[in-house]
């Protein structure tokens, strides 16, 4: 998905290197056709769950940053994201804000589709994200931290309107936790193996699935 996005950028006049990388994308895409990501029978506390992560100025021509989450149900993913945020921010504090603040918003739509599906006790009560950067969660329920937020956009204190009426809740999480992390930026092979298979990605052939 990271790979995918970033090459996004390049469409307009892409040079050999970006067809290079395009080429290598498909290799592995054919290399791993009996991937899938397995989902499991709904256990009672089972309920939506999402992680969100940014990486600070990723992209050297503008500065930007880059954003991603992911949301899980019934043991696997069901929606992520990796995209490059609109805005250039001042801080690792700012990307994580904007980037939790997209976050919720595909939390509000995810938890109405759940609850259009019957899923009425996934919904019920706060939707928890997990979040790497302490900063971000203490500026999603104090507004006084002005320091911090005054260079953010209003669009994106969404954030906080969520977070005050309880829809949902920044919780923190370890770096080596944040399964969103695959979605920000380039990842050593292990790591990147280990996020994978966080998300709940299988290899059929293993579980003796043919297609």
């Amino acid at each position: 998905m990271y790979a995918v996005c970033k090459l996004s950028r390049f469409m307009d006049k892409p040079t050999k290197q970006h067809m290079l990388a395009a080429k290598k994308i498909l290799r592995y895409l054919k290399g791993t056709q009996k991937y899938g990501i397995l989902y499991k029978r709904q256990e009672e506390g089972d309920c939506l769950l999402g992680y969100t992560d940014s990486d600070y100025a990723g992209d050297l021509d503008d500065r930007r940053s880059t954003s991603g989450y992911t949301f899980f149900l019934a043991g696997g993913a069901i929606s992520w994201s990796s995209k490059k945020q609109p805005v250039v921010t001042l801080s690792t504090t700012e990307a994580e804000f904007v980037a939790a603040s997209f976050c919720a918003a595909q939390c509000v739509w995810l938890r109405r589709i759940v609850a259009q599906m019957g899923w009425l006790d996934c919904v019920e009560g706060t939707t928890r994200i997990m979040c790497d950067n302490s900063s971000a969660i203490k500026l999603s329920k104090n507004p006084v931290m002005h320091g911090r937020s005054k260079h953010i956009d209003v669009r994106f204190h969404f954030l906080r309107e969520l977070a005050r009426n309880g829809t949902i809740e920044l919780e923190h999480c370890g770096t080596e936790e944040q399964v969103a992390d695959i979605m920000t930026k380039p990842l050593k092979l292990d790591t990147f193996q280990l996020l994978r298979s966080r998300l709940g990605m299988v290899n059929g052939a293993e579980l003796g699935i043919e297609d």
